[in-house]
């Protein structure tokens, strides 16, 4: 299985609305890749703190770093 057939699986992957013949060979993909594991692991992640509503405050400082830089990257063209 290559990284572009595990990514276009992946929600499917995550809904567990695949076979587990498909499931197994994912998951051997997983063990096997570091970089389909790691975007399998955030984008799982993503979607439970979605899920769950949860509120994260952030440091001032940072909170004003990031409003910057999202800032100046939307007035050079995103």
């Amino acid at each position: 299985m290559t990284c572009t057939e595990f990514l276009a699986l992946l929600d499917d992957l995550i809904d567990d609305s695949i076979s587990a013949e498909m499931r197994a060979e994912l998951e051997q993909h997983l063990h096997k890749c570091g970089h389909c594991e790691v975007v399998f692991n955030t984008t799982r992640k993503t979607i439970e703190i979605y899920r769950s509503h949860e509120i994260y405050d952030m440091p001032t400082g940072l909170r004003e770093r990031l409003h910057a830089a999202i800032m100046a990257r939307c007035k050079n063209g995103c």
